[in-house]
């Protein structure tokens, strides 16, 4: 390997270091910390594991955190209404839906129902639209703001950089692009349409990859010494040498976490890289953090 391992835990660091005097200014005006509401409906254990992260995420940071459970069969009702019930309430600065919603509930409707003010996912169409529009904006997709801070952690001023972005989901691809263009870098979105995807990474300073596809960039795609942030994260067959699956005490294939990009491949050409875990996923719940913290010093001006 050559190339710099991009250490995403040490910003997430500095980026909470820096939330701390400002969780104590909400506290000090209005008597009681940030506070972020999560709802979970039914009981996905996936959904259920992040809750209990972003539980505990909360709590080093001082943050006050409230998980508002309802049944699967709940009903859009339901969910509605709990959304609205917290969107008035003056005690709650954030919101966040778990995913996935249980059969029968579209997600883009009910996370539409959140304030903006209170979206501290970023994911409702008034933030994505302000980052269309060139506005500034406190709150911002959390992983796509990752993606961007760990770029600028990486190389500074982005102004000029030639950046490609692999993947045109409505909550990474397309706002990290939003974000890199914003601050004057030049930004191409790639997607399975895209006929000659390698003619167009290798030409990438910055290569943002958010494809949700188990290696699908190597080496071969990246262009010496670029940065390389790896936003995918996949649960794929732990293998043995000879390319079976290595199974647990149960004969069951042993997982592991990896991105999208085929790390060792993508390491021995690029400058700089992200690993998977340990790259974008701290730095997302640190924006989460201080996308609440954000929220909260908003409204209670």
């Amino acid at each position: 390997m050559s190339a710099k391992l991009i250490d995403g835990e040490a910003l997430a660091a500095r980026i909470r270091a820096d939330l701390a005097p400002q969780v104590d200014a909400v506290r000090r005006r209005t008597g009681a910390p940030p506070r972020l509401a999560s709802i979970l409906v039914g009981d996905n254990a996936g959904a259920r594991v992040y809750a209990r992260s972003q539980a505990r995420s909360c709590e080093e940071a001082g943050i006050a955190y409230d998980l508002v459970e309802l049944a699967a069969d709940a009903g859009a009702g339901a969910l509605a209404a709990a959304i609205a019930r917290l969107g008035t309430d003056a005690a709650v600065h954030g919101i966040i839906l778990q995913m996935p919603l249980p059969a029968g509930l579209v997600a883009r409707e009910m996370t539409e129902r959140i304030p903006p003010a209170k979206d501290v996912e970023g994911v409702t169409a008034a933030i994505l639209g302000r980052l269309m529009f060139l506005e500034g904006a406190d709150l911002v997709p959390c992983t796509a703001a990752a993606a961007y801070e760990l770029i600028r952690f990486t190389i500074g001023d982005i102004r000029g950089a030639e950046c490609v972005v692999v993947g045109r989901s409505a909550i990474v691809g397309k706002p990290v692009a939003c974000l890199i263009m914003n601050d004057r870098g030049t930004c191409t979105v790639c997607h399975t349409g895209t006929r000659d995807l390698k003619g167009h990474t290798t030409r990438a300073d910055v290569l943002v990859v958010a494809a949700g596809r188990p290696g699908l960039i190597s080496g071969e795609h990246v262009r010496p010494g670029a940065v390389v942030i790896d936003v995918g994260i996949n649960r794929v067959p732990l293998l043995d040498a000879a390319g079976g699956p290595v199974l647990n005490d149960k004969g069951r294939p042993k997982m592991k976490t990896v991105g999208d990009v085929d790390f060792e491949s993508a390491a021995a050409v690029a400058g700089a890289i992200t690993p998977v875990p340990g790259g974008v996923g701290p730095v997302t719940v640190a924006i989460l953090l201080r996308n609440t913290v954000r929220a909260a010093r908003a409204l209670v001006r």
